[in-house]
């Protein structure tokens, strides 16, 4: 067995025998993942809660850090103190979107925060990565849950409007809204 073949096996373990896919049975019924899909759990509350302010922190500080670099160097003050307003306005959403329980809108103001603080310059990283990274795993974690869902519901998840009909069932062709004049 070579290195890289150690390596392909150590992270993803092959299937017993090839050709058969496994059928797995959900754990949890249908109510169960549509209560959980709606909050978040209290790990994930209290993940937030805590980057809320963690966040501020950080915003203040780097506002204040680039402000006293404008102020040196004879630039426009007006740019760092949008900025200011911009990551405390992202902290606050944060602890919003915790505080009411939002899963999706936690890892997007999250990770919205992070990419904010990595764009005003590479020295920064150590402070965004973390707010990214908690962003990336919040919305992970939601895709991840609405595609049990769709695992466990009973049609497949194929009964919500805007979706393609079930199998055997025969969809009329829409009316053609283009106008073609005769010639």
């Amino acid at each position: 067995m070579t290195l890289w073949e150690r390596i392909k096996y150590s992270m993803v373990k092959p299937d017993d025998e090839p050709g058969t896919a496994k059928k797995t049975t959900p754990d949890r019924d249908l109510a169960e993942i549509k209560e959980e899909i709606g909050r978040s759990s209290d790990k994930e509350r209290a993940i937030g809660l805590v980057a809320a302010p963690i966040a501020a922190v950080v915003g203040i500080a780097i506002s204040t850090a680039s402000l006293d670099y404008a102020r040196t160097h004879h630039e426009s003050l007006t740019v760092y103190k949008e900025l200011t307003y911009v990551l405390l306005g992202l902290a606050v959403l944060i602890l919003v979107a915790s505080w009411l329980r939002k899963r999706v809108f936690q890892g997007i103001t999250l990770a919205l925060f992070g990419v904010a603080v990595f764009q005003l310059h590479y020295t920064y990283l150590g402070f965004a990565a973390p707010f990214v990274l908690a962003g990336a795993w919040y919305l992970v974690r939601a895709y991840r849950l609405q595609q049990e869902l769709k695992r466990v519901e009973p049609d497949g998840g194929m009964a919500r409007p805007g979706r393609a009909p079930a199998a055997g069932v025969q969809a009329r062709p829409r009316a053609n809204k283009r106008y073609t004049p005769p010639t």
